[in-house]
């Protein structure tokens, strides 16, 4: 029988960066749950009434890095094997925030604003009405919510100390928009246990991520199954979500990005409906949607969508 494994938040929950060396928090069966919240990016938590909580990783890394729960021991994860992650429920918290300007990073320096004094907005969430609003110059904006976790990851087999920030193979900090509530995450076993670990909460993004922060949020509830598939072999994350099948690519090249995962969507493709490789691309042509996920994570981010309601199957059912 699964079961579910419930974690609030603390120091000894926590690290800041992956190395298939750390100890787990906790040793798990396939299609066991764990169910978690989240601290923001800062490194914190803000009480509604003006007291912040500190945290620290407990493994005391000296360049910083996302706060991350794990990581999680799945039994009988081996590499080459897969990591099913389901996402269950996603809850953000009452405030987020985002930057911009004031930072020597390439897309300042491309848009001007490197020089500028950084901006901070704070963003009031209101889980109710599923909106985020801020005012600026006596103007009030809001954007609907559309929580997703940016870090979702299994341990690298190179060893060492690796930064959360670039997105990789294993997955990471993946920061796609896409992968909300009823979201399926596929991601590659590189190491024995797989070595889960997860965070990042985002109450809103746009593709791209320009500013480099969504609405950083940290998340009262988190809830997912994790699940190994001895059956299913892949070399690149991949999910099934409510936008549609996805496909990944990461890489400093844009192109090269682009090319990974417009490869990974043609071969699923071909996985599910029996196509030679120029009849998916053809397919692919016509329904497949390449978006940028985020150009701010060191390596950039390309994600390739096909939507369920584009393409039918022989049966005449979407996939």
């Amino acid at each position: 029988m699964s079961e579910t494994f419930k974690y609030t938040i603390s120091n000894q929950h926590l690290h800041a960066s992956f190395n298939n060396e750390y100890e787990p928090i906790q040793f798990i069966r396939s299609g066991d749950s764990i169910e978690f919240n989240t601290i923001d990016i800062g490194w914190g938590y803000s009480e509604k009434e003006g007291e912040r909580i500190r945290f620290e990783s407990r493994e005391k890394e000296t360049e910083w890095g996302h706060p991350m729960i794990g990581p999680f021991y799945i039994e009988n994860a081996k590499p080459g094997m897969t990591l099913e992650i389901k996402i269950n429920e996603l809850k953000s918290g009452w405030y987020g925030w985002n930057c911009a300007g004031g930072n020597k990073n390439w897309q300042n320096k491309v848009l001007g604003i490197s020089e500028q004094p950084e901006v901070t907005i704070n963003w009031m969430i209101n889980t109710e009405s599923k909106l985020a609003k801020t005012e600026i110059k006596d103007q009030e904006f809001s954007v609907p919510l559309s929580p997703f976790l940016g870090v979702l990851a299994t341990a690298p087999s190179e060893p060492g100390i690796h930064s959360t920030i670039p997105p990789r193979y294993c997955g990471g900090n993946i920061d796609c928009k896409e992968l909300i509530e009823g979201s399926t995450l596929f991601l590659p076993i590189a190491v024995e246990g797989a070595l889960f670990s997860a965070g990042d909460g985002h109450a809103a993004q746009g593709d791209g991520e320009v500013s480099g922060q969504a609405i950083e949020a940290p998340f009262d509830k988190v809830n997912l199954t994790l699940t190994v598939r001895e059956d299913l072999h892949i070399n690149m994350p991949r999910a099934n979500t409510p936008a549609g099948w996805i496909t990944f690519g990461f890489d400093e090249d844009l192109n090269k990005a682009t090319a990974t995962a417009l490869n990974g969507m043609v071969e699923l493709m071909q996985e599910l409906y029996s196509l030679e490789k120029t009849e998916a691309v053809a397919l692919a042509s016509v329904c497949v949607d390449l978006r940028i996920t985020q150009i701010v994570n060191k390596v950039k981010g390309v994600h390739a969508v096909l939507p369920h309601d584009k393409l039918f199957s022989p049966t005449g059912k979407s996939e």
